[in-house]
């Protein structure tokens, strides 16, 4: 049997019917024993009762109907059923309980014990032995109810039914909740085969919370993940395929041109081929590093780097200035370098020639800042700039770029731990903040 409800469901089952096998087999042992002691016991007491009786009743040289009616009391008061024999083995005379015994249809399951007196008669007691038939009416002083055989071996029978109702029970009881268990995980199991198809919707219901729902929880937070990272690479190829056009139309053109332009022509085709060439290098290693940054199993670097050095290094590349406090901190110095670059040449693309870079430490965190004196940017776009290959409009065509810049800023600070903002800049201009926490990126003083 494949499937797991029913291995689970039998498995229980038959740990179920071997309890109650084993339960049977010691109650029936138990049982057994204690037949055996309560026949030991009732032997005992009637040997007691027929020494007892020896000596109450009057002696063989007492009239016949004397000693018999000496039984008969002793029969009414031990409610015994009692005969008497003379020595000679002649039958005296019997109590009525003894008459009607021996009448009676199931008189085989009478068990007749017999006591010689020492006068030679012999007295008879009738009774049932353990477990067959009604219980025999036995004296309250001298017989406890817990002794009484029969009620012993009916016990045992009730017992044996109480052990199969009960494995009735709970093997019709543990069906629909080992269904119900296993169920779920075939929902699971067809809900990991449609997202492994290609149904990156594709999600499964988180019910209960046992192991079963936390995993379902953990595939559905993982099949978020995964889909948010294939639509996001799906968008990067799709967007970066469309920005590879231009350069590389422009450097057909080019280089159908070269043949047939004149010295002068071809120094300005090879400057144009130069850059369509340094664009395209540019896009595909910023593709490639959007693609590394998507992937967070890629460990970052945890080098010391000084924020306020390397904000000046980057600043000087582009003619900015550079102020503010000393902060080290621990991180990919390679990407944090490249997102202050990325800032200062977005600013002195867009934002004239007055750009400045500010590192400041703040309680818990450090913010990097680059100021413009540029047009600023509108506050409906201030989000929007961060998206891969989103530029404002017009400035595409005046500017050039290919919108990653900024996407790559915001991937290289999350990253880190931190998150990148866009606010206007006091006097005009545009000012955009990197901020990296202290948790995720220790800080000290240089």
């Amino acid at each position: 049997m494949r499937a797991l409800y029913l291995r689970i469901y039998f498995t229980i089952v038959a740990a179920l019917g071997l309890f109650a096998l084993v339960s049977g087999w010691l109650v029936h042992g138990h049982l057994a024993e204690q037949r055996a002691r309560i026949e030991a016991a009732a032997h005992d007491r009637a040997a007691a009762w027929g020494e007892l009786i020896e000596h109450a009743l009057p002696d063989a040289s007492a009239p016949a109907a004397r000693q018999i009616e000496a039984l008969q009391e002793w029969s009414l008061r031990l409610r015994l059923p009692l005969a008497l024999d003379d020595a000679q083995g002649h039958r005296l005379g019997a109590s009525e309980s003894f008459t009607r015994r021996q009448e009676d249809p199931r008189s085989d399951h009478l068990m007749i014990q017999s006591f010689r007196f020492e006068d030679g008669r012999e007295l008879w007691v009738a009774r049932r032995p353990m477990g067959r038939g009604p219980p025999v009416v036995a004296p309250r002083a001298f017989w406890p109810a817990a002794w009484n055989g029969t009620a012993a071996w009916t016990g045992g029978f009730e017992l044996a039914a109480l052990l199969v109702v009960l494995f009735i029970a709970v093997a019709a009881g543990s069906w629909p909740v080992v269904r119900r268990l296993t169920r779920r995980l075939e929902l699971l199991k067809a809900g990991v085969e449609a997202f492994g198809a290609g149904a990156l919707h594709q999600r499964v219901v988180e019910e209960g919370r046992d192991e079963v729902a936390a995993v379902a929880a953990s595939f559905n937070r993982a099949a978020k993940h995964i889909e948010t990272l294939v639509r996001s690479h799906q968008s990067l190829l799709a967007n970066a395929s469309h920005e590879l056009r231009s350069p590389l139309a422009r450097l057909k053109m080019a280089v159908t041109m070269m043949d047939e332009a004149g010295p002068d022509q071809r120094a300005r085709l090879r400057a144009e081929i130069d850059t369509d060439i340094s664009e395209l290098d540019a896009l595909v290693e910023e593709v490639l590093l959007a693609s590394r940054l998507d992937a967070p199993t890629v460990a970052l670097a945890q080098d010391p780097v000084d924020l306020l050095a390397m904000s000046a290094e980057e600043a000087a590349r582009v003619q900015a200035t550079a102020s503010g406090d000393h902060v080290q901190l621990r991180g990919e110095e390679r990407l944090l370098r490249r997102a202050v670059r990325n800032l200062l040449e977005n600013a002195r693309r867009y934002g004239g020639g007055e750009v400045a870079v500010e590192v400041s430490a703040r309680p818990g965190r450090v913010e990097i800042a680059v100021a413009d004196r540029g047009p600023g940017v509108p506050p409906e776009y201030r989000e929007r700039i961060f998206e891969a290959f989103f530029r404002l409009p017009g400035h595409a065509e005046t500017a050039g770029g290919v919108g990653l810049g900024l996407s790559l800023v915001r991937q290289i600070a999350a990253r880190h731990g931190g998150d990148v903002r866009c606010e206007a800049r006091e006097g005009g201009g545009s000012r955009f903040v990197i901020g990296l926490p202290l948790a995720a990126a220790p800080l000290r003083p240089a």
